[in-house]
């Protein structure tokens, strides 16, 4: 008889309990135990879940940005916050203030995967591009609506912007993470504001 599972949601719990520890040590650096350990759940849970630790990895990746995918369409559709340049300034100073909250900048789970695993898991690599392409297409989709609302002057094609622009702040957030400080996202917002002239 299986053992029951005190988490309503065993598979969830442990890929929120492995995002934590993911952001904070590295995908390579977690190792299975201390993941069990850390999340209270026996290794046959895992092995219920996840055929491997790559597999876990990739599993990871798609729902962290399935949940960002969600909140960011949601910030680009909400009218509240104005016309649709508003929204698309209010999505970076929302990245920059979410940097400020963490001292250690490992807010970004993209930032933190993408050169690790780049190379580590063909798998994983694939899911990340996936995610990414997903940002960036939401990206490009709100710069089209601020374009067509007339709130947004700059002729650039939406897709290309969008990808200079999340290209933009990857490197910030980099550059940021390497530095412990946040000027290099504060001049990202900067330039932003730049290319997106209402």
């Amino acid at each position: 008889m299986p053992r029951p599972s005190s988490f309503p949601d065993t598979r969830a719990h442990i890929l929120a309990t492995g995002e934590q520890l993911v952001r904070h040590k590295g995908f390579t650096a977690l190792g299975l135990t201390e993941l069990l350990a850390s999340a209270g759940v026996p290794k046959g849970s895992f092995y219920h879940y996840f055929d491997s630790k790559d597999a876990f990895g990739e599993a990871l990746i798609e729902h962290y940005f399935a949940l960002y995918r969600q909140h960011v369409a949601a910030l680009f559709t909400d009218e509240t916050l104005g016309y649709a340049r508003a929204r698309l300034i209010a999505y970076f100073e929302r990245w920059l203030a979410a940097a400020e909250c963490d001292p250690q900048l490992h807010t970004c789970l993209a930032v933190k995967l993408a050169a690790e695993v780049a190379d580590y898991s063909e798998p994983m690599r694939v899911a990340l591009d996936t995610a990414m392409q997903g940002i960036i297409a939401e990206i490009a989709r709100a710069i089209g609506a601020a374009q067509a609302d007339g709130s947004l002057t700059a002729t650039v094609p939406a897709a290309e912007l969008a990808e200079q622009l999340y290209a933009r702040w990857l490197g910030a957030s980099l550059l940021a993470k390497v530095s412990r400080s946040r000027a290099p996202l504060a001049r990202a917002l900067e330039h932003t504001r730049l290319v997106l002239p209402a």
